[in-house]
């Protein structure tokens, strides 16, 4: 059973090479196309319709021309709609014989659109309601009835096109909703591939090579397979996640110049688009539906210009915050920042220097400080004594030009430490982490009345004074668990952004998706490795800050 699966997974990878390659050489010399042929041809392997829109002489009609050749043996009719257009032009002329010897109304279909299996109706809106409706029947049913017979109808792909919309009021909304892939075609927009089209030209016909072309009995046994293909529960909920943020926009107060309804997505579209997504993960050579595949429905669940741009808007946030929980890991992150803040507030709130205003100060307009040294403990660097210890609670860049790095201790003098507590700041001298490079440092009072050192950045930061007073073991304890707590976690996010770069990953290469999708996607998921990398940095800072407190404070 593992062997048939394993060959039918490796068929299913060497037919998604030979879509590509079909793809390339579809596209090949139509500039600035290649993205549209790829949605044109997934819609005809899933046997759903497409609209283009856009100016008109930007090869529309080429483009449909070209999808003929995906197919090994296949008829193509085209037709520009005009107001004056006739069904007979469409559908085929009545047969006069049929009329005269029996008395019915048939068509004669052959080479019309009930006989042909791609089909180009350029400025559909013009057609009139005898065409539009008769339409309406064959790509709902694909079927056409033709006298009191009911032929089927082999139409693989319709194209239609239009520099307009369907105006409101006009009755064509069932029929524009069954049109599943909306495609904007614009000018042709790069430089080089302008020049390149006015200079070497576009052949109207593909050179398609041997065995790429579809077969008739490959194409109808690939739609019986995608058919079978799973929309699993978790990329279900996916599905049901992007729905509500499109029907939020949709609930959203209606824009200036914003026709009513103009977010609305039927479920016959969505259900449509599912056979969409499937024949995506089938010709991409997988069993199921994946997160990736959902990016295709920006090309179908947009109603105008207006609305294109806001499903697109939808698509481009779900790409970056929710197709692999980036939001909800950003969350999880920003919850273990928040502890590792609050603990390092708790840590310095615990032993910073608080001190006091005298009120006899105020009235000389001199602010006079005090603070009980009266327990301070007394240290010795090399021949200097009386040194009182300050520890830093704070990482910083130093506090003097002849240390680099992190300072964690500076002892200075008991007296000036004295003097420049009453003064509420000022310079001291002393010793950085009991070197002996004799240093100056510069003191102040911040807001909070503590007593702050400035590192060479020009930062406040706060100091604790080594005491004889007995250390709090049970707080201790408390932060080393919080700070175990935050790095266990933190282990644990880190693996599951692992796991959802790894997801991304094997979903990719995507044959029918815009590349900078996947580029949304990737760089969220990058951005969160970073964040996870900077906030695991700082709890191991934490983390050996609470282990030293026992050490710093001796």
């Amino acid at each position: 059973m593992e062997r048939t699966q394993s060959r039918t997974s490796a068929q299913r990878s060497l037919l998604s090479e030979r879509i590509n390659k079909l793809v390339q050489a579809l596209s090949d010399g139509v500039y600035e196309r290649e993205d549209t042929i790829k949605l044109c041809l997934l819609a005809a392997l899933s046997g759903e319709s497409v609209f283009l829109l856009g100016p008109p002489g930007i090869a529309k009609s080429l483009i449909a021309k070209r999808l003929i050749q995906a197919f090994e043996s296949s008829s193509y009719f085209e037709y520009l709609m005009t107001r004056f257009s006739t069904p007979e032009e469409v559908f085929g002329p009545l047969s006069i014989q049929e009329l005269k010897d029996n008395g019915r109304y048939v068509r004669l279909t052959e080479g019309y659109l009930p006989t042909s299996q791609v089909v180009f109706l350029d400025e559909i809106w013009k057609a009139g309601p005898a065409i539009l409706n008769t339409l309406l029947t064959v790509v709902n049913e694909k079927t056409f009835k033709n006298g009191s017979d009911v032929e089927p109808v082999p139409m693989r792909l319709l194209i239609s096109a239009s520099n307009e919309l369907p105006t409101q009021d006009s009755g064509l909304d069932a029929l524009y909703d069954r049109m599943l892939v909306r495609v904007f075609v614009n000018r042709i927009q790069n430089k080089q591939n302008f020049r390149s089209m006015l200079t070497v030209g576009t052949a109207q016909e593909a050179k398609v090579s041997e065995g790429l072309a579809i077969k008739d009995e490959e194409y109808h046994q690939w739609l019986k397979e995608l058919d079978q293909l799973e929309l699993s529960e978790s990329v279900f909920e996916q599905l049901f996640h992007l729905k509500s943020m499109i029907e939020a926009k949709e609930n959203s107060p209606i824009q200036e110049g914003q026709p009513p309804g103009d977010m609305y997505v039927s479920d016959r579209r969505w259900k449509k688009a599912v056979k969409l997504l499937k024949a995506s993960a089938y010709f991409n050579g997988r069993d199921a539906i994946n997160v990736l595949d959902l990016m295709l429905l920006q090309d179908c669940l947009w109603n105008s210009p207006h609305s294109r741009l806001e499903v697109r808007e939808c698509i481009s946030t779900f790409a970056k915050e929710h197709a692999f929980n980036q939001t909800h890991l950003r969350q999880r992150i920003e919850v273990q920042q928040t502890q590792l803040s609050q603990l390092e507030t708790e840590i310095t709130d615990h032993f910073s220097m608080i001190l006091s205003l005298d009120t006899e100060g105020t009235i000389r307009r001199k602010n006079v400080y005090s603070y009980n040294l009266s327990s301070a403990k007394r240290y010795q660097v090399g021949n200097m004594t009386d040194l009182v210890k300050l520890v830093l609670l704070q990482s910083n860049m130093s506090v003097t030009d002849h240390e680099t790095g992190d300072s964690r201790l500076v002892y200075i003098p008991y007296k000036e430490l004295e003097s420049l507590i009453k003064a509420g700041g000022g310079n001291a001298y002393g010793f950085v982490n009991k070197k002996n490079t004799f240093c100056h440092f510069h003191f102040e009072v911040d807001v909070n009345q503590r007593l702050v050192i400035k590192d060479i950045a020009n930062r406040a930061i706060p100091v604790a004074l080594v005491t004889d007073d007995t250390f709090e073991q049970s707080v201790l304890d408390n932060w080393h668990k919080i700070s175990a707590s935050v790095t266990r976690e933190m282990k644990g996010i880190e693996f599951d952004v692992l796991n959802a770069m790894t997801e991304f990953h094997s979903s990719l290469p995507h044959s029918f998706l815009d590349n900078s999708l996947p580029l949304f996607v990737e760089s969220s998921l990058q951005e969160l490795t970073s964040l996870v990398k900077e906030v695991q940095e700082d709890s191991l800072l934490t983390v050996n800050k609470v282990s030293r407190l026992d050490e710093v404070f001796k």
